[in-house]
């Protein structure tokens, strides 16, 4: 749910009055309907709008003959978990003393059009910034966290993000803990080996609550929502079969990756998540713009937007809220740890074929491999290594001869459509040449020395580079 926002600009509001001008009695009959309804009811000033695209990381879609079909929602896979609109009951007493909408109002969430494959995080997700505006949380009260390892500071807007996350929607927020909790070992071991801040692993909650099957109106997906093209530069497979942006292992890789570039490339975490969330050129574009050094400068201006002045603060709240669950009323529950054994599988085998001839159950083994968008292992020769649960490796592969292979019904054709090419800066490190760039971002080496100007393979470090395709 958002908040409208009126024209703030002269010649708008002008324009927005201009029909009030062409009667003598259309102001008085407007003051009089005014006074009526003032009288009668208060006056309601959020409404339904649409949400804003999640973390569109800056990479447009990489060319593809299947891209429709490879972005396209997986209608047979029905999440396990959905993030579903809040189910408190909103007082039945409205104020009239304040235009700031009740956090109750804005959690009435319409999904009627949404299948639990294609449920919008952002939907749920949508803390209005004039929450932050209310009379018990002064502007200018600000106090910065020394005891975490990313800036934290505790102003009025992550304030109002404490309040929405903690009496708005307190359930589904400490689902999303739980579910973390699940996840949150290896992630931080993974966090560990590329050196970033553990509390960036908080970054997740406001991302998708770690949902795997968490899906963007900007086709953005799995638990670090990653758009198409972004994961492919870094790694993971996207097809019609199989999408690792939904594999909490290969995603949390990925995602540190991307994470540790842009800070190197920034220098500073709150603009590294800013262009997380809004692509590392529109914050670079915003600095020059601005000649502004700090996401806090740029984050007063116009040249980003909400959404993502709004993504740093929603970030420090649901670390603050995070690591002191108790003060907030959270419980600390926490589930069992993400633990499986891989199964070598020779053959294409469908999920149910397996778990009648294991015993190991069908929503066990979707649980554990959430990438395979069909339910059942990709077809071609090469082998597949399928997460089965601890102590059932050896039961699978002895038994996979009895399995019955699975032939995929043909997919729908697409028609082929023209994607702009993929393009994002990177800061070359100590270390790198450009053949160690061409390779790991695989882009020819001619590719980048055309589309750099470079007359020589020789790059420094602190050069930035375009990776485009």
């Amino acid at each position: 749910m958002n908040i409208t926002h009126y024209p703030d600009d002269t010649d708008s509001l002008r324009a927005s009055l201009a029909p009030l001008k062409q009667g003598q009695a259309a102001l008085p009959m407007a003051l009089l309907l005014g006074l009526c309804v003032s009288f009668t009811s208060p006056i309601m000033v959020a409404q339904a709008a649409a949400p804003s695209e999640l973390a569109t990381v800056g990479a447009s879609p990489l060319l593809d003959e299947n891209a429709v079909a490879e972005d396209d929602p997986d209608d047979n896979l029905v999440p396990l978990d959905t993030e579903g609109p809040a189910q408190e009951t909103a007082n039945s007493q409205a104020t009239t003393t304040s235009s700031v909408p009740r956090t109750e109002d804005l959690l009435q969430l319409d999904q009627a059009e949404n299948s639990p494959a294609t449920a919008r995080f952002s939907d749920a997700l949508n803390p209005p910034a004039e929450l932050g505006l209310t009379s018990d949380s002064p502007r200018s009260v600000t106090a910065e966290y020394t005891a975490y390892d990313m800036p934290i500071v505790l102003d009025s807007s992550v304030q109002a993000h404490i309040r929405y996350f903690n009496t708005g929607i307190h359930d589904r927020f400490e689902q999303w803990l739980f579910r973390l909790s699940r996840y949150r070992p290896i992630v931080d071991k993974i966090f560990t080996e590329f050196h970033l801040p553990s509390d960036l692993v908080y970054l997740s909650l406001v991302e998708s609550g770690f949902n795997p099957y968490a899906f963007s109106r900007a086709k953005a997906t799995g638990p670090w929502q990653f758009m198409k093209g972004t994961a492919k530069a870094y790694g993971l497979r996207v097809d019609n079969y199989v999408d690792e942006r939904r594999d909490p292992i290969k995603s949390t890789v990925a995602a540190a990756r991307y994470l540790r570039d842009l800070y190197d490339l920034f220098g500073a975490w709150p603009l590294a998540m800013a262009a997380y969330n809004a692509g590392e050129g529109k914050v670079m574009r915003a600095l020059r713009t601005a000649q502004a050094e700090s996401f806090s400068e740029i984050s007063q201006t116009r040249l980003i937007r909400r959404e993502t002045k709004e993504y740093v603060p929603r970030f420090m709240a649901a670390t603050i809220i995070a690591r002191n669950p108790d003060r907030y009323g959270f419980s600390q529950e926490a589930a069992e740890p993400h633990q499986f054994d891989e199964a070598i599988l020779s053959r294409t085998v469908h999920f149910r074929a397996i778990a009648n001839a294991t015993g190991i159950p069908y929503e066990e083994l979707r649980t554990l491999n959430p990438e395979l968008r069909r339910d059942a292992t990709p077809p071609g020769n090469e082998t597949y290594h399928l997460k089965v649960p601890v102590g059932m490796k050896a039961k699978v592969e002895e038994l996979q001869d009895r399995i019955p292979a699975y032939t995929f019904p043909p997919l729908p054709e697409q028609t082929q459509v023209a994607t702009p090419v993929s393009s994002h800066w990177y800061k070359v490190r100590v270390g790198d040449t450009l053949g160690k760039v061409s390779k790991r971002f695989r882009v020819p080496v001619k590719t980048l020395k055309t589309k750099n100007n470079l007359s020589s393979p020789n790059i420094r470090p602190g050069d930035f580079l375009v990776i485009s395709r």
